[in-house]
């Protein structure tokens, strides 16, 4: 697992994730259902508070946000870009998904998903940890 690089949550973010946990969308929970799987070894986090702000799911690893826009998101463009901006200053980048996406292809919205985070991957192991093993499951 990589260190977090996402910014810590300031006051009141905290708190507010913990409700926006209780109150998911939807959209948000199918995502979410399927995210927590763990799919490819990737662990995603929901409602995950970041300096101002609280991300609908993110891989530390993949250092992705995953942001699920409904209808309100169609008229808040500008501050969404803003945000992904600062996120992008972190090296965090995000990926917007339309809640009807979600909706109509759960599948191929959790294939886009993954191919985005799995391309943020680092190509090596992080330093301190165990080496992978061998790509034929042999232990030396």
């Amino acid at each position: 697992m990589l260190r977090n690089i996402a910014p810590r949550a300031e006051n009141g973010t905290t708190g507010r994730a913990r409700t926006l946990r209780r109150q998911m969308t939807l959209p948000e929970v199918l995502l979410w259902r399927e995210l927590r799987k763990r799919p490819r070894g990737l662990k995603f986090r929901r409602q995950h508070p970041s300096g101002v702000y609280i991300l609908d799911f993110f891989c530390s690893d993949a250092r992705l946000a995953i942001e699920v826009d409904g209808e309100t998101h169609a008229t808040a463009a500008e501050r969404d870009g803003v945000r992904d901006a600062w996120f992008a200053a972190t090296g965090i980048a995000t990926l917007r998904i339309p809640a009807r996406d979600v909706l109509g292809n759960l599948d191929g919205v959790l294939m886009a998903v993954m191919d985005a985070a799995v391309a943020r991957l680092p190509l090596h192991h992080p330093l301190g940890g165990p080496p992978p093993r061998d790509k034929l499951g042999e232990d030396f």
